[in-house]
């Protein structure tokens, strides 16, 4: 992994929320490439319920003050940096007063999910790129965790199919038994088409389910991981028909040879 450049993109790492299966995983994956010697970014959203001055997040300027439109509205990007204490990591946070400085992360105190959410995500995935290309950073590898960060491989191989940055990045979803009931706002496969994406590439967004939506990032990945030992029997059944390589769940413990083992001769191969 030596000097490989790995991009993060993630709904949700600690130390900045607390601990999930997910939020694990996007902090002990980048911390054993950033130990063998690899480079790592980090991306995530600012959560309105992230302590700024505990974790001493700080503006990037020169990275904000983009507008990104959706769905024919402009939405002004603020780029926030922090690192992570002792490790030598840098996390960059994706934020916008009016999506992500709520005192949530996905749902309302009644566990209703956020009506914006499908906009949310299509915020998330185009801030990182948008970002990404302003630092001039091209990666080797974009490994992609959770599901409000799951629009990020269909909109780099669609949207930006002709950024040169990205030519020869290769995208890993890791796949999570944690997802949502019920679904995003129904309008979210017209946001997409709004953006030149062609309906037919999305069809599985005409009903915005958690499985659907991961479907998506699977067809536009170019290899998966299954991130949770219990994964709901649709998406199994998903992954076992791709033609992408699959790597099998992980437990902690054994993860991290494994995982260097799949980006090396299955994933840069």
């Amino acid at each position: 992994m030596k000097n490989k450049r790995i991009l993060y993109v993630s709904s949700e790492v600690i130390p900045y929320l607390p601990e999930t299966e997910i939020a694990s995983m996007s902090f002990e994956v980048p911390q054993m490439v950033n130990s063998k010697g690899g480079q790592i970014r980090i991306f995530m959203p600012r959560y309105g319920n992230i302590n700024e001055r505990r974790h001493q997040l700080h503006e990037v300027i020169r990275l904000s003050g983009m507008n990104l439109v959706i769905n024919d509205f402009d939405m002004p990007l603020i780029i926030k940096v922090a690192s992570i204490p002792k490790e030598r990591i840098q996390v960059y946070f994706i934020d916008n007063e009016e999506y992500f400085k709520r005192k949530a992360t996905f749902t309302d105190e009644d566990g209703n999910l956020f009506p914006d959410n499908d906009e949310r995500a299509i915020f998330f995935a185009k801030g990182v790129v948008e970002t990404v290309k302003k630092l001039n950073w091209a990666p080797d590898i974009i490994h992609v965790h959770g599901w409000l960060a799951s629009l990020l491989p269909l909109y780099l191989k669609k949207y930006y199919a002709s950024e040169p940055l990205f030519k020869q990045s290769k995208i890993v979803t890791s796949v999570y038994n944690k997802g949502f009931n019920d679904t995003l706002n129904m309008q979210l496969i017209d946001k997409i088409a709004f953006d030149g994406i062609d309906k037919g590439e999305i069809a599985e967004l005409a009903e915005p389910t958690y499985s659907n939506l991961m479907k998506v990032a699977i067809k536009n990945s170019d290899a998966a991981i299954i991130g949770s030992s219990d994964l709901d029997e649709e998406l199994s059944s998903y992954l076992n028909v791709t033609k992408i390589p699959v790597l099998p769940f992980k437990k902690k413990e054994e993860f991290a040879q494994a995982y260097e083992e799949f980006y090396t001769t299955k994933v840069l191969d």
